[in-house]
């Protein structure tokens, strides 16, 4: 099975509307079609897919989504370039979602939660020519230094943003 990359997520959440307004807000997604109290799809600006997001309205009296568990984890959606991971974390930050940032060497993260507490990573991809450099710094989870990072790569467009098919 030669899997190319997740093309969508589908998550069951409580209240459907604020759940789209948060994913709209704070990474910018559009909707591409909506059933109101139901179901929304939803997708990344620029996005090839007919949706990146579902969301499924379950009502308020639904379990709670925290603390370890059988099931999905996290979602991982990634941006092209250090700017746009510095903007995510702004907006993030800005409505108190944001619980984590991590430096995993290949990649520079941050971590959030929705409103109904469902974790996801917003990441850039470090260029693959430097994996081997940034995986013999130390430790694949150390504190995230975004300004460094900014100052060694800029602006550069990696992954999905530039053309990476995976």
């Amino acid at each position: 099975m030669p899997v190319r990359r997740l093309n969508h997520a589908v998550l069951y959440v409580r209240d459907l509307a604020a759940t789209v307004s948060f994913y709209r807000e704070t990474l910018g997604f559009e909707i591409r079609l909506e059933m109101p109290g139901q179901a929304a799809f939803l997708s990344a600006p620029e996005s090839a897919n007919d949706h990146d997001l579902g969301l499924f309205q379950i009502g308020a009296g639904a379990g709670p989504a925290a603390g370890p568990r059988v099931g999905l984890y996290h979602l991982a959606w990634e941006v092209g370039t250090l700017t746009d991971l510095a903007d995510a974390r702004e907006k993030l930050a800005a409505v108190g979602a944001l619980v984590g940032q991590s430096d995993h060497r290949v990649s520079k993260s941050l971590y959030a939660k929705d409103p109904d507490g469902i974790e996801f990573e917003v990441m850039w991809r470090v260029p693959a020519e430097d994996w081997k450099q940034e995986m013999s710094q130390g430790d694949m989870i150390a504190p995230l230094d975004l300004d460094e990072a900014l100052a060694r790569w800029g602006d550069r467009a990696t992954g999905a943003a530039a053309g990476s098919a995976t």
